[in-house]
């Protein structure tokens, strides 16, 4: 994989007319910019960008048109509640470092197509907040604090979108409770392809594992605490899917990117945003490491606070550095 926290340099640019002249051909490059931080559920797969052929049109139809190429990224939800996992409830060096990678990715697009792409980032948090526990205050923090990151860094290639933008001025209950009705698969659709489909099994795993390990003080048994997360697992997904249906209304022409494992040939394009041991990790489910040897990982924040020192960005919990790495070689 690339260095961590950039995005991997691009072809060498050419002049000549033909390249100009094939937005197919120009799509195909673009797309391989995106591959090399793929985060794919078929891993042994040697992918290309013929493997992604609903992405090559979509890219080419923004490149015919000569317009700047429009992604949407679901996620940026909210810090997980688990204080083993997280530093705290607001972004931090993994959301900051993975927000500037996904601009930089705009930045090298650019570089071949001119007038440019940038990221709309989708976050989810209340779209579900009631299901993972998590309150709308601290949601409402986490997305504003993420805007402003976004602010700061100038990043000019990135924007954000959450449940407060549609609706009017319904409660989040009320709008939850809409999204849903006029979105979400039934229950029992979710379950037919549970039983049917290996990528929506591997994904009700890999929620149902995140909801037990965020859940903290359940009264009752472990057995107890995995029936419950089975069921609040269908009602998750339930609403990403919504989620992903409302966003799709208002950006029927965007490419889909998405950050869970994703198989070549689908609607949506998994993108891999730091380095992870787990296919599954992201910035707001851990915390991050800064390795000796000058690469970033995300950890359960215990092993990170294990291996490393607290450093603290704007007096807030930033991030870890390796004991192995001097104070004047941090960043």
């Amino acid at each position: 994989m690339p260095p961590v926290g950039t995005a991997t340099a691009p072809t060498p640019l050419t002049t000549g007319t033909e390249d100009r002249a094939s937005p197919v051909r120009l799509a195909a490059r673009v797309l391989g910019l995106l591959l090399p931080h793929r985060r794919a559920s078929d891993p042994r797969l040697d992918a290309r960008p013929e493997h992604f052929p609903l992405q090559l049109a979509q890219l080419t139809d923004f490149i015919a048109a000569g317009e700047p190429i429009v992604f949407t990224l679901p996620g940026f939800p909210c810090k997980s509640p688990n204080p083993a996992k997280v530093l705290g409830r607001l972004p931090d060096e993994g959301e900051r470092l993975s927000l500037t990678f996904l601009d930089r990715l705009c930045a090298e697009i650019g570089r071949l197509h001119e007038p440019g792409a940038r990221i709309l980032i989708c976050s989810d948090g209340h779209v579900f907040g009631d299901l993972i526990n998590v309150p709308d205050d601290h949601i409402d923090a986490y997305s504003d604090e993420l805007t402003a990151m976004i602010d700061r860094e100038g990043l000019d290639h990135l924007s954000t979108f959450d449940l407060r933008a549609v609706l009017g001025d319904l409660s989040y209950d009320e709008k939850r409770a809409r999204v849903h009705e006029q979105y979400a698969p039934s229950a029992e659709e979710l379950r037919e392809q549970v039983l049917a489909e290996e990528e929506t099994l591997r994904l009700y795993r890999g929620i149902t594992r995140f909801l037990t390990e965020d859940t903290v003080g359940f009264p009752g048994t472990r057995s107890a605490l995995q029936r419950e997360c089975r069921r609040r697992a269908y009602g998750v997904i339930q609403r990403s899917r919504a989620w992903g249906e409302l966003i799709a209304e208002h950006h029927p022409r965007a490419v889909r990117l998405s950050i869970h494992p994703q198989p070549a040939g689908v609607a949506k394009f998994g993108i891999r945003l730091l380095a992870a041991a787990d296919a599954w990790t992201t910035p707001w489910h851990s915390s991050l490491l800064h390795r000796a040897d000058g690469t970033w990982e995300f950890l359960r924040n215990e092993e990170a606070a294990r291996r490393g020192r607290l450093v603290l960005r704007d007096g807030r919990p930033s991030h870890y550095e390796d004991h192995h790495v001097g104070p004047d070689e941090a960043c």
